[in-house]
């Protein structure tokens, strides 16, 4: 496949790295130094377009690929407030795209994990519950898009809980905490805890690596399937 990067940040190299290896050409790296290439026209020339930049840039990036007709793969969270407008472009004018707000295949696992947990704890009012999440000073976004999935997904399951927080949470809210040190790549913790005792399940990742894999594969699946996906339909895990 003919692969056009957007954003060239250490992320995206280790894209580039994993793509070429898998024997894909990278027809070109978008980011803030040539922002005259990204172009509708050059887009064209592409077979799809992994994105992973910043909140603020992420919605017209894909826009600009919609207007190119060039299915989109993303991992930029922060801008889902938007999330029903792309969804909504991907039926009503047949455009792709494949959202993920974390890659790897072991934390889509824990996803799987935190929802059948989740259940079991819906039956337990004593215990309540809390998310850390820890990643690297780089990172522009708080909470993490995997924590805001965690704890929406919890809310799915335990009816005392209504919405999540990163403030002071009430009896009805998740308390989300933020946590960004050093070069940490990424760490999730969910706490149930009661008077008696405390219930932990936590995914930490080593590096990179599996996150840009994952978004190659992601590209990958996308030359055959067509419409808003997620790894939900990759892995063939249902939710």
């Amino acid at each position: 496949m003919k692969i056009a990067i957007i954003g060239y940040g250490k992320m995206g190299k280790e894209i580039e790295k994993i793509a070429t290896e898998r024997g894909h050409q990278i027809k070109f790296k978008f980011d803030v130094n040539n922002t005259k290439d990204f172009t509708v026209e050059n887009l064209k020339k592409t077979d799809v377009v992994i994105e992973f930049t910043t909140p603020e840039a992420a919605y017209n990036n894909f826009l600009k690929c919609f207007e190119a007709n060039v299915p989109v793969v993303s991992g930029t969270t922060g801008w889902l407030s938007n999330l029903e407008d792309i969804k909504n472009r991907c039926k009503n004018q047949k455009q792709t795209f494949f959202y993920a707000s974390n890659f790897s295949l072991g934390v889509n696992i824990f996803f799987k994990l935190n929802q059948y947990l989740s259940k079991i704890m819906n039956q337990y009012p004593d215990y309540q519950v809390d998310i850390t999440e820890t990643h690297h000073i780089h990172k522009l976004d708080a909470p993490s898009g995997t924590a805001i999935t965690l704890s929406d997904d919890i809310v799915k399951n335990i009816e005392r809980k209504k919405t999540w927080t990163d403030k002071n949470a009430t009896k009805d809210e998740i308390l989300i905490k933020s946590i960004r040190e050093g070069e940490i790549f990424g760490e999730h913790k969910i706490n149930y805890e009661s008077d008696i005792d405390v219930i932990e399940i936590n995914h930490s990742l080593k590096n990179r690596k599996g996150l840009a894999l994952g978004a190659v594969l992601a590209a990958e699946f996308t030359k055959n399937n067509k419409g808003f996906l997620t790894m939900n339909e990759f892995l063939n895990i249902g939710r």
